[in-house]
């Protein structure tokens, strides 16, 4: 969450004052509270008046993303909801008539980007059982935003994230080394440093060609949809960047990639997606090299968050699992 050296508890103490001080930022009702409901790259907040009111904020980690690139990230959501492809949360203007704000924190001695976005009324799929429907439905969204990014006349300059080699397994990778993830001993660490060599090889051989390579959603798990009354909206856009389109499945199994539901998950995902959008087979047949891929970057992330407590509820036995699924990764390979 925060590069001061202070424990997470008291840092989210000092981001919830800066949260409730930043409303006044907005024209918001009177009495207006903020309330932590989420910690990951961000804090984000349930903004609540007596009167009804409600919108959620997001307070952005420091140095993850700069003014520009969540400029970028707003104007994706946008044309998204304009041009009809699917519906994303609206965000308020500050008073001042910016959509993105920044507050200072002395306790932190930082500042913070933060964003109010519009309340969403609505569900996320159930995620036991037969979550088959719900895998079909993020296969539609992916292939419907996929063909959307590719014709889309992006904003100049456009800056966002990228998930690509370089950044989880490059000399500055987004989310840490997976080498100090926890429980990485060298046993493990022998067999992934050979999933990351075919990993490299095969993905370089694939190329990024726009029709493979684009703007991606990079976190479109059934978390991140919201139904309600039948309408379907897609949240949680901080990700989103340039990566393999078929990562977007990658991200959409993140942390249950080991579930023996997946296989059933990929064959409707597929369904989905290529009801909307055709793949070739070589796209089908990398998918599974993104699955590796992604689960070497949670590896990672899991190291470099652990101060948090999703990190630490998810870190005991991840390495593990993720040696055994890129060994049979790597024996299943032609």
């Amino acid at each position: 969450m925060a590069k001061s050296g202070l424990p997470l508890e008291e840092v989210l103490a000092h981001l919830l004052q800066l949260a409730n001080d930043s409303l006044a930022l907005w024209n918001l009702p009177p009495n207006v509270s903020a309330r932590l409901i989420n910690v990951s790259e961000n804090a984000t907040y349930l903004v609540e008046s007596p009167d009804g009111h409600q919108s959620v904020l997001r307070v952005h980690r420091e140095n993850y993303h700069t003014r520009r690139a969540i400029e970028c990230e707003l104007a994706w959501l946008d044309a998204l909801t304009e041009d009809k492809v699917v519906t994303t949360p609206g965000y308020y203007q500050g008073i001042n008539g910016d959509a993105i704000q920044e507050a200072f924190s002395p306790a932190l001695n930082e500042s913070r980007f933060l964003v109010l976005f519009h309340f969403v009324v609505g569900t996320a799929p159930d995620e036991s059982g037969d979550i088959t429907a719900g895998f079909e439905e993020l296969g539609r969204l992916a292939a419907r935003c996929h063909s959307h990014a590719i014709v889309w006349e992006k904003p100049v300059p456009f800056e966002r994230l990228t998930w690509d080699i370089a950044a989880v397994f490059g000399d500055n990778p987004t989310w840490g080394n997976w080498r100090d993830g926890p429980d990485v001993t060298v046993d493990i660490r022998d067999v992934l440093e050979s999933v990351e060599r075919a990993i490299r090889d095969r993905l370089m051989k694939y190329g990024k060609s726009s029709e493979r390579y684009n703007l991606i959603h990079a976190d479109m798990r059934l978390a991140n949809l919201l139904v309600d009354a039948g309408s379907t909206r897609l949240i949680d856009f901080d990700d989103c960047g340039y990566g393999w389109l078929m990562y977007d499945f990658a991200a959409a199994i993140s942390f249950i990639e080991d579930d023996p539901r997946i296989p059933d998950c990929k064959a409707a995902w597929l369904r989905g997606y290529q009801a909307i959008r055709h793949l070739n087979q070589a796209d089908i047949d990398e998918i599974d090299t993104f699955i590796m891929l992604r689960r070497m970057a949670l590896l990672a992330w899991i190291g470099s968050h652990i101060e948090a407590p999703e990190p630490q509820e998810l870190a005991p036995g991840f390495a593990q699992t993720t040696a055994r699924l890129g060994q049979e990764w790597l024996d299943g390979l032609i």
